[in-house]
């Protein structure tokens, strides 16, 4: 399998807190079968005031904590992205080697946890006509999100991916987060599983225990969600988007009025 979203690299960002700390994560990720890490390292969100976060500073973390892997006999790659805090900005971040994957094909984006920023769509649009496709990172985690899923619908018609945390699917994240992930999945909306580990407790990776869950919604179709989407997002390919999702029922003048009287 390969995780695609996680906090793996000590003392950079709010993730591992040691070495000894970051390798016991990753063994326990050998032992679920997971052969890639992705490290996304968090990129000017505002848990990360004060902390420098550069390519060349990721690189040489990320190659000295694969040599302690290869010490260790932990049958894991590393590989370094980040996990973009969304602000009208992206346009400018596009070419900054640390904030894409696959050869800059790909950059994934998280929102604050409490709204869906208002004209991301047409920053998304923007990123998608420069050839940066934006992965939406745990929409189920989103309060807004939560409560209308179709918010998620709407990423997918503009071409957007879906990343939902394994924590939300294992209920480990909040009862919202778990409901609301079952939902993506069950409307076949998610396009990738990751762990966005943290720590060797609460937010360690979880993926086969995700995926365990994910298979009874979806069946053996669940195991692209680990392995060849994200495989594919790594080596720049294009994914499958186009999704069946719900049809929007169009709405009458009548019914217009009357949610814009009460809302």
């Amino acid at each position: 399998m390969i995780d695609l979203h996680n906090h793996i690299i000590p003392n950079i960002d709010d993730g591992s807190r040691s070495l000894e700390i970051s390798l016991s994560m990753l063994q326990h990720a050998a032992g679920q079968g997971i052969t890639d890490v992705v490290n996304t390292v968090h990129y000017q969100s505002p848990r990360m005031d004060g902390k420098r976060v550069e390519y060349e500073l990721v690189k040489d973390k990320i190659e000295k904590l694969q040599a302690e892997l290869k010490k260790q006999n932990i049958p894991i790659k590393l590989h370094m992205g980040a996990e973009v805090f969304y602000l009208p900005n992206l346009m400018e971040l596009k070419d900054n080697p640390l904030l894409t994957f696959g050869h800059g094909k790909y950059m994934l984006v998280e929102f604050p946890f409490e709204q869906v920023p208002t004209g991301c769509g047409e920053i998304f649009f923007q990123l998608k006509m420069a050839g940066v496709t934006p992965i939406i990172a745990h929409p189920e985690r989103i309060k807004p999100i939560q409560k209308d899923i179709s918010i998620v619908h709407k990423f997918i018609r503009g071409g957007c991916v879906i990343q939902v945390d394994a924590g939300s699917l294992t209920g480990s994240l909040g009862s919202s987060s778990e409901k609301a992930s079952l939902e993506i999945l069950k409307q076949d909306c998610c396009h990738i599983i990751g762990s966005d580990a943290h720590d060797i407790h609460r937010r360690n990776f979880l993926l086969a225990d995700a995926l365990a869950i994910a298979k009874e919604i979806l069946g053996e179709k669940a195991m692209d969600l680990v392995t060849v989407n994200p495989g594919k997002i790594l080596t720049g390919e294009p994914i499958k988007t186009d999704v069946d999702i719900p049809s929007v029922k169009r709405e009458t003048y009548l019914q217009k009025l009357i949610r814009r009287i009460f809302s």
